[in-house]
């Protein structure tokens, strides 16, 4: 009975254990197939990693590019404008100053066209009726004190930054 048992125990486990055998064989090949799955979507996952870190480099290295380039255009563009900003101070100095020598100008002529000399329209004055004092005569043009031809200051000077 030992040999039957055995028997009829052995043949019972034999399918049995060919079925364990083919399911554990199925369950490993699984286990490999989805290893190697796995194995291959990390390195699509590193190689996508990479690939994006490689893609921010880039455009860190073009944006460090374009900020040099603007802050190159900024120190450019802040010189222009410090020079300019003198130019214009220096053109508005010499504004005030013609201006106020056109005004003192204007006042001379206006002077000379009314009453600057004894005649009607005060263009030309008449030195038989010049007043004299100790030799000294009333009228300034004859002084030569103020010299019309004269300039205020010399015309050079003008456009001399």
């Amino acid at each position: 009975m030992a040999s039957s048992s055995g028997t009829s125990s052995g043949s019972t486990h034999l399918p049995n254990s060919g079925s364990e055998e083919d399911l554990q064989m199925v369950m490993n090949q699984r286990k490999q197939k989805r290893m190697l799955s796995n194995r291959e979507s990390a390195r699509r996952s590193r190689m996508r990693k990479q690939k994006h870190l490689d893609d921010l480099l880039a455009q860190v290295n073009q944006l460090r590019k374009e900020n040099s380039q603007i802050i190159t255009s900024l120190n450019i563009t802040t010189q222009h404008y410090s020079r300019f900003e003198s130019e214009n101070s220096v053109l508005r100095t010499q504004m005030i100053e013609l201006s106020t020598r056109l005004q003192s100008l204007n006042e001379i002529i206006h002077y000379m066209n009314n009453g600057g000399g004894n005649n009607a329209n005060g263009l030309f004055y008449d030195e038989t009726q010049a007043a004299t004092i100790d030799g000294f005569s009333m009228n300034p043009w004859n002084n030569n004190l103020f010299c019309v031809n004269q300039p205020i200051m010399a015309s050079a000077d003008i456009f001399q930054y």
